[in-house]
């Protein structure tokens, strides 16, 4: 769980680099989302929250994409 805890906020930190909201808010909603899930002694509910970590860490990975303006009509 740890492991998983760690490779997520440093996804977060490549996949949001030089945007601090985006950044602060990824922060908090894996903070939440763990905080909200710690007391879990189930281990399929476990397994299964395991599970949806992992794929929001390959999407956030593969699927989002920042853009920055470089012009006025330039991304």
């Amino acid at each position: 769980v740890l492991k998983l805890f760690k490779l997520l906020h440093r996804t977060r930190q490549e996949v949001f680099k030089n945007d601090t909201k985006a950044l602060e808010a990824a922060r908090q909603k894996i903070n939440e989302e763990f905080r909200n899930n710690r007391d879990e002694t189930s281990e399929e509910k476990i397994n299964e929250l395991l599970k949806i970590a992992s794929d929001v860490e390959v999407i956030l990975r593969t699927s989002v994409i920042q853009a920055v303006h470089t012009d006025s009509d330039r991304i």
